[in-house]
């Protein structure tokens, strides 16, 4: 009765932690914007194909079948991906059940919200969600063909890695895990010699069609990205920070935890435990090829998400490991003490997971955060695109445009934004390091949006839109001359700036595409280059005292400075003195055309007494003589008088 009772118990916290998560999910949904390869698989979904440059159909297909109803909504593109995130924890119960009893799969189940990363599952539509997903699946039944041998099993395995497989190339631990613990188990080798088993595998190899499809008609593109041109193949040393930045994103005590499973499941295994050596094979191939590789491949992503698939089949046998750990804690220790110290592991983690989706959830609300938090702190990428959408909107219906303009943007993140807001059906990006960088720059050619479909558009006007808080300044310049390269008499007509300028965009008119550059010099017309400026002294982190003095240099290639503003948090303090002789500057910066060379210094007295002591913001705005209005140099200063 007491144990009925206690299954009960853990029941309804596992309810109760499940639904808070999944409310928590449901309206950072509909409250975040998309993020970057979110947006992308939207734009994949409108154009379905087996295969992409970067992933095989099945994350793209997952998000049309959530905008099917409803299209340009960010909880719709999400939908099905919080579905599967929210049912993890019932596929660890279902892995777990056969293998141990109801109350320690009930755990299991629990665990599995502990992880961060694992809680936060299901929030963004990304691959991570259904590779999971269809890998538990995957495992549950493969442990169920072992253990019955019935062909239903084996054909749930085969449809499971099929979907896997079409889902990413980092699936392809699972099967190899599979097939590693049959040759090194011994009481498992006599299925090497099942018809069954090797009718799973002829089934399930029909997954990887979309993948060698793609491949064989595009020179191997989609491999050689993933396996070649993605990772620098030279040993780095942040590589060997690996296993310390998986213990800070699973929080230390459930990576220690989940250690110390492991090494317990691989005891039992030497001693013939076949659901630890199976458990623990799919545990181990999925951990050590990412903890083996980290030192040489790409750091960003094998030291974040990428090894969280070895952490769930651990979570079969960690309930034990906690009990073992707690009787352990009893004998030295005290019961009330032990207690606290198990009941903490797993409360960690899940507060881990709370904490990961309020972290990513801060960015919906930059206005009324930023001031509490300071500038710089809160991430934006999924954060001010309806404003985004709604001011190119507005430009849209400008004057200038007598007809629907075509959109040229510098970054595929912006062209699929705008598409995605239904401004435009048809967007070209002039976007090559992220796209190539993402493995997205020939699937950009194969949907005609690159710079090559500029020739298809000639003679059109355009609206050209840079994002300007993602590029420095030489890359700006280098984005507008490009643009400038391929049409005539661009204009600078308006720029948008968000959450005090952590997001920025700039908005050209651009008269007339040219389809060669024989047809029309860009020369003959000037090229609105954003202008170039820089502030020494004070540097940053300086202290002023009194009156310190202010100095630094500014131009605007074919445009000029109008005037050079002094900026204190964000106020203006004072319009400087500007034309100062600087033939350094135009030296050393190459200046060819600003109208305003060689007086592009400026310079400033600033009394700070006028100020109460503290730490600000200094920047400087310039107004450009076609009336753009630029920040820049912001950096931190301490006034003490």
């Amino acid at each position: 009765m007491a144990k009925k009772m206690e299954v009960s118990t853990i029941s309804k916290v596992i309810g109760i932690a499940m639904t808070i998560l999944l409310v928590i999910k449901i309206f950072l949904a509909v409250k975040l914007d998309l993020y970057s390869d979110e947006v992308f698989y939207w734009l994949e979904s409108t154009r379905f194909a087996v295969a992409y440059s970067d992933l095989p159909f099945m994350t793209s297909l997952l998000v049309w079948l959530g905008t099917s109803i409803e299209t340009q909504s960010t909880l719709a593109v999400r939908s099905i991906f919080i579905l599967m995130g929210a049912s993890i924890p019932f596929l660890v119960y279902w892995i777990a059940l056969p293998i141990t009893d109801r109350r320690q799969a009930l755990l299991s189940s629990a665990l599995s919200m502990c992880i961060p990363l694992g809680g936060f599952l299901g929030l963004l539509a990304v691959p991570d969600v259904p590779l999971v997903f269809f890998g538990l699946l995957s495992i549950g039944f493969f442990e169920r063909s072992l253990r019955t041998n019935k062909t239903i099993h084996w054909l749930a395995t085969s449809i499971f890695v099929i979907l896997g497989f079409c889902t990413h190339y980092r699936f392809f631990p699972y099967p190899i895990a599979a097939i590693l613990f049959l040759i090194v188990f011994k009481p498992e080798r006599s299925q090497l010699r099942n018809f069954k088993f090797w009718l799973a595998v002829s089934i399930s190899s029909t997954g990887l069609i979309p993948i060698i499809w793609f491949n064989l008609h595009h020179q191997l593109a989609s491999a050689s990205f993933y396996f070649i041109e993605r990772h620098p193949w030279e040993f780095q040393f942040s590589g060997l920070f690996h296993v310390f930045k998986q213990a800070s994103l699973v929080t230390p005590p459930m990576y220690l935890l989940l250690g110390i499973t492991l090494w317990t499941m691989l005891q039992k295994a030497k001693s013939g435990d076949r659901n630890a050596a199976l458990l623990s094979s799919f545990a181990l191939v999925n951990l050590l090829v990412y903890f083996v590789l980290a030192p040489w491949t790409d750091s960003t992503s094998t030291s974040i998400h990428w090894p969280l698939s070895g952490y769930f089949p651990l979570l079969v046998f960690a309930p034990a490991t906690l009990l073992s750990f707690k009787l352990w804690m009893q004998t030295r220790w005290s019961e009330p003490l032990a207690r606290v110290i198990s009941i903490g592991v797993p409360s960690i983690g899940y507060l881990g997971s709370i904490v990961a989706l309020l972290v990513i959830g801060s960015q919906a609300f930059q206005t009324q955060l930023q001031p509490i938090v300071g500038e710089g702190i809160l991430s934006d990428k999924m954060a001010g695109w309806n404003e985004f959408s709604e001011h190119t909107a507005q430009l849209l219906d400008h004057e200038l445009f007598v007809e629907l303009p075509v959109i040229v943007t510098d970054n595929y993140y912006t062209a699929a934004q705008v598409m995605f807001s239904g401004l435009m059906n048809g967007v070209i990006t002039l976007d090559n390091e992220k796209a190539v960088r993402d493995g997205r720059r020939l699937q950009l050619a194969l949907w005609d949006m690159d710079d090559s479909a500029l020739e298809d558009v000639a003679g059109r006007t355009a609206l050209f839109i840079i994002e300007d808080s993602s590029l420095n300044i030489l890359e700006n310049q280098m984005m507008v001359e490009s643009m400038c390269e391929n049409a005539s008499n661009i204009t600078f007509l308006d720029s948008l700036s968000l959450f005090n300028g952590a997001k920025k965009f700039s908005y050209y008119f651009v008269n007339h595409i040219i389809k060669t550059q024989n047809e029309l010099a860009y020369s003959d017309y000037p090229c609105p280059l954003p202008p170039m400026a820089w502030i020494d002294p004070p540097v940053a982190n300086s202290v002023l005292s009194g009156t310190s003095h202010i100095e630094g240099w500014a131009y605007n290639e074919n445009i000029g400075i109008q005037s050079v503003h002094l900026l204190l948090n964000g106020t203006e303090v004072i319009k400087m003195n500007y034309g100062a002789v600087r033939p350094d500057v135009v030296d050393v910066m190459n200046v060819k055309n600003d109208p305003n060379s060689p007086h592009l210094g400026f310079a400033y007295e600033f009394d700070t007494s006028s100020f109460p002591n503290g730490i600000y913001t200094l920047s400087i705005k310039l107004i450009s003589e076609n009336g753009r209005s630029s920040i820049y140099g912001k950096r931190l200063i301490e006034i003490e008088n």
